[in-house]
């Protein structure tokens, strides 16, 4: 195992399984983040898809509807006063970057800083010593 991912000195069992939850519950913010992030961009599509939307229903001659579509939800906030730009923002630097700056603190206190030890010794005990495709690190 590289020095990168050991178990620094006195770092008992329950202290690396903590922080390696600690990582895997970050992990599925990254994953959350990803989904604002798609839904920033779907929603900022249909929104410019709703100026096609009038023009045809204009042309149609259905002048009543396209007026509802401009005037009710072209460029409406999705939340509150927000458009999603805003709540990938607020969620950017409030909640995302707590969690983030909490997770490395946990680390640089408890194991050095060190990340993923949990995940490196359960790949020391899952590989087979030896077999080609098996290796500890890329340069071994």
């Amino acid at each position: 195992m590289d020095a990168e991912h050991s178990r620094p000195a006195g770092v008992d069992d329950t202290t690396v399984e903590a922080l390696g939850e600690l990582s895997e519950a970050l992990e599925t913010v990254h994953r959350a983040r990803g989904h604002l992030y798609s839904a920033h961009q779907l929603v900022g599509g249909a929104d410019l898809t709703l100026d096609r939307v009038v023009r045809l229903l204009r042309e149609a001659g259905h002048d009543d509807i396209a007026d509802r579509v401009e005037h009710e939800l072209l460029g409406r906030n999705v939340l509150p006063g927000r458009w999603t730009f805003q709540i990938v923002e607020e969620f950017d630097d409030g909640y995302y970057t707590a969690f983030q700056d909490i997770e490395r603190d946990a680390r640089k206190r408890l194991a050095d800083g060190r990340r993923h030890i949990y995940e490196a010794e359960m790949k020391q005990r899952r590989r087979t010593h030896g077999m080609p495709g098996h290796e500890a690190t890329p340069g071994a």
